[in-house]
């Protein structure tokens, strides 16, 4: 952890299946020259005409409809619905903003700041915020003057960038809904989305995203334009737009239209089969922003701006959140990674831009600490010492708190219930960062939000005597067995790890079956060209073959060639991982080491390099049938 306080149950908040974060701490203070003064006029000309309509629309009549319309629910499934907002006393709560007033106030305030930087050959291609703006107000002309229509959407599919920020304000702005879709969805998922959220326009980064649609156009009722923004066109079609043409370059000459008319809805979808589009407010975003920004004690210019980098997918918004929104809101400037950020060059990246703040999923902490281990073993003993005793003071520092979701956001509540015997139970939240409903699915939605306005996690764990959150798992992850005891697999997963330290990935089976059996990866080699785990181990994974007197450098060395070594040391493991569990049923009676690490390519890991749970049974089923059909031969 770093020196400022996870959000943790903040973030945990805003949308399921999002992972805990945690942050790193430096500084920075960043400007550029100003920009040219009739740019900047335009926005505060703006700014002024249009700030008291703004007002009395958005802010006055949210209140007055919370005052009188009592009852009304908290939850929506239809994409020109209305929500209550969650507030306990609507006169001293911050009043509601639109993302549009968000990024104007942050432009003119900040104007000759750096917003973005997105690496080209030549170096980094900076944009001011008052830049920032007027590009984003230009897409919502372009996506206007195509036929976005209000309450439609526009789809963004390709990789982190600073267009990919541009398009998602600029498709809000114009009275549309911002649809993130994973750069690795399939043509029918994209379908699925796309039909769903009645997409006007699509915007993709190249050619491989282009053809996916392509195949799909035909059946898209809504669709009227596609737009490329990298590469060269290699398909021309009647509807498809380049921005890198400067006729189409983000279209300037339509007139901008009153905020007033902005729809106080964005929208988010996932990508799991089938996907689901979470609907956000205005509100979800911007409060949830600002309070963010307030509790983790983010600065702001002239003190010092705040720089961060974008690597994980902005489809997920859990990424968006900080890389996007908490960035406009602290005035922060944002360094856009490489493509290729997660097979190693985020690394390079980090070192280069140098920055304050930094969040991450558990498997970049992860590899982080692999490579400062790998770094370790070719260092020399006053290396290694110094390396263990400053490991040692920050565990000392943050340990009071160590593994906890952190506290509820000011005017936000959390709760559990329906505990176990281990006072373990189900995680509900309340506040204004919840997010709106699912589309065009009520069903869903009533049993996610309840007449309340809590939402329903559907994860499982604990508040302490001091209302910090303690996560130890999801409901869908829970094993029962066909004794009907229900076993929480994570605790254990991670229990074995912490005794084989060679093992990457724990995965417990045993849904419906007599007993546990669990599937185990070790720590390889990442190629990152393709991003395929290698069949060389480590350099942490070998010296500790070494401690054992294993002479193993490769996977096959161990699962092939069967280094009786290493599997005696991993079978004590377990034994040592059995005997803290608290009952028979929740020991491991077999396990296998599979042939291969998880990987997003391989498909065990999503965007975020979450475990997928269901994808590794289905995709190791024989593996698992074989545990069993050996256990049976054996009685």
């Amino acid at each position: 952890m770093g020196g400022r306080q996870g959000l943790g149950a903040e973030i945990f908040q805003l949308l399921l299946g999002v992972n805990q974060s945690a942050y790193w701490v430096g500084d920075g203070h960043r400007r550029r020259p100003d920009a040219p003064q009739t740019v900047r006029r335009e926005a505060e000309d703006t700014l002024h005409t249009m700030s008291s309509l703004k007002t009395l629309s958005l802010t006055e009549r949210d209140h007055q409809r919370e005052i009188k319309a009592k009852g009304h629910p908290y939850w929506t499934s239809k994409r020109d619905g209305e929500v209550h907002l969650r507030q306990e006393d609507a006169f001293t709560s911050q009043a509601p903003i639109t993302v549009h007033d968000m990024v104007m106030n942050t432009a003119i305030k900040y104007a000759n700041y750096i917003a973005l930087g997105s690496k080209h050959r030549n170096g980094w291609h900076l944009l001011t915020y008052i830049e920032y703006y007027e590009e984003c107000r230009r897409a919502a002309k372009a996506f206007l003057k195509l036929g976005l229509e209000r309450f439609h959407s526009v789809g963004i599919m390709g990789l982190n960038s600073e267009e990919w920020a541009i398009a998602s304000i600029g498709a809000i702005m114009a009275g549309g809904f911002s649809v993130g879709i994973l750069s690795t969805s399939s043509p029918k998922a994209c379908q699925v989305i796309a039909e769903s959220s009645e997409m006007d326009i699509f915007v993709v980064d190249n050619d491989r995203q282009l053809q996916k649609i392509i195949q799909i156009q035909g059946s898209l009722k809504h669709l009227k334009a596609i737009v490329q923004y990298k590469e060269e066109i290699r398909t021309w079609l009647q509807n498809l737009y380049s921005t890198a043409s400067r006729k189409t370059r983000w279209i300037r000459s339509l007139t901008p239209k009153s905020p007033t008319s902005a729809v106080p809805w964005s929208t988010a979808c996932r990508s799991q089969a089938p996907p689901k589009a979470m609907m956000l407010s205005h509100d979800n975003i911007t409060w949830t922003t600002v309070a963010t920004a307030q509790r983790l004690s983010y600065k702001c210019p002239p003190e010092e701006q705040e720089i961060l980098v974008s690597y994980l997918p902005l489809s997920y918004m859990g990424a968006q959140l900080f890389d996007m929104w908490v960035s406009i809101s602290v005035a922060g400037a944002l360094y856009f990674a490489q493509p290729d950020a997660l097979r190693g060059s985020l690394i390079d990246t980090l070192r280069e831009v140098k920055p304050t703040l930094f969040h991450g999923v558990p498997w970049v902490w992860d590899r982080l600490l692999d490579n400062l281990k790998t770094d370790q073993l070719s260092s020399t003993p006053f290396r290694r010492r110094m390396d263990q005793w400053a490991m040692w003071l920050g565990l000392r520092t943050n340990r009071k708190r160590m593994f906890n979701c952190g506290k509820s956001l000011p005017n936000t509540h959390t709760k559990t219930q329906k505990h176990n015997e281990e006072g373990i139970g189900d995680i509900y939240i309340w506040g204004r960062n919840i997010f709106m409903g699912y589309l065009n699915d009520e069903e869903n939605t009533q049993e996610k939000i309840d007449a309340h306005g809590w939402l329903h996690t559907g994860d499982l764990g604990f508040l302490d005597t001091d209302e910090f959150l303690y996560v130890v798992g999801n409901a869908r992850d829970i094993i029962t067995l066909s004794s009907g005891e229900r076993i929480n697999p994570n605790p254990i997963e991670e229990r074995v790890k912490r005794y084989i330290p060679i093992v990457r990935y724990v995965v417990l089976v045993g849904q419906d079956a007599p007993y546990l059996c669990a599937l185990l990866t070790l720590k390889c080699q990442v190629n990152t060209d393709t991003g395929e785990p290698r069949n060389a181990l480590t350099s942490e994974a070998v010296a500790f073959c070494r401690q054992l007197r294993s002479q193993s450098t490769r996977l096959s060395d161990i699962v092939y060639d069967g280094d009786p070594v290493v599997l005696e040391f991993i079978s004590q493991g377990i034994d040592a991982a059995n005997a803290e569990v608290p009952s028979d049923s929740a020991k491991i009676i077999k396990w296998t080491i599979l042939r291969t690490d998880f990987s997003m390519v391989g498909g065990e890991l999503g965007a975020t390099t979450k475990l997928k749970r269901a994808m590794v049974a289905r995709m190791y089923q024989a593996e698992i049938e074989r545990l069993y059909e050996e256990a049976d031969d054996e009685d």
